[in-house]
C-alpha cells in the first residue's frame, strides 16, 4: 500500500475549522453588539440615563475590540478632543452650550 504524500488532511480541516470559529466569533460579537445598542435605546427611553452610559462604555470596549482600536489610540482622539486649559467644568450648568449637551466631552474622557 502506497502512503499518501501531501498535506495532512486533519490538519487542512483543522485550520479552516479556526478561520470558521474566527468568523463565527466575530458574527456573534456584532450580534452581541446589536443587542447592547438596543438596550441602551430602552434604557434612555426609559429615563435611566447612568445605565446606559454603562452599557454605551460596553459598546465602546466591544467595538474597540472588533475594530482593534488600542487603548492608547482612543487616548490620543480623547486628548484631542479635551481641552486642556479650558474654562471651569459647566457641564453640569444648563446654561451653558456643554451643559446642554450632556457632558458628551466626560464620556470620551478614558480612565484605565
Amino acid at each position: 500500500m502506497k502512503r499518501p504524500t501531501g498535506s495532512h488532511p486533519l490538519y487542512l480541516a483543522s485550520s479552516v475549522t479556526e478561520k470558521a470559529l474566527a468568523a463565527s466569533s466575530e458574527e456573534r460579537l456584532h450580534s452581541v453588539l446589536a443587542t447592547l445598542e438596543q438596550c441602551r435605546t430602552v434604557l434612555t427611553k426609559d429615563a435611566r440615563p447612568e445605565t446606559a452610559k454603562l452599557v454605551s462604555l460596553a459598546i465602546l470596549q466591544l467595538r474597540m475590540e472588533l475594530n482593534q482600536v488600542a487603548d492608547l489610540e482612543l487616548k490620543a482622539l480623547c486628548d484631542v478632543l479635551t481641552p486642556v486649559a479650558g474654562p471651569l467644568d459647566t457641564s453640569h450648568d444648563p446654561k451653558s452650550p456643554q451643559g446642554q449637551r450632556g457632558g458628551a466631552l466626560a464620556v470620551l474622557k478614558l480612565v484605565k
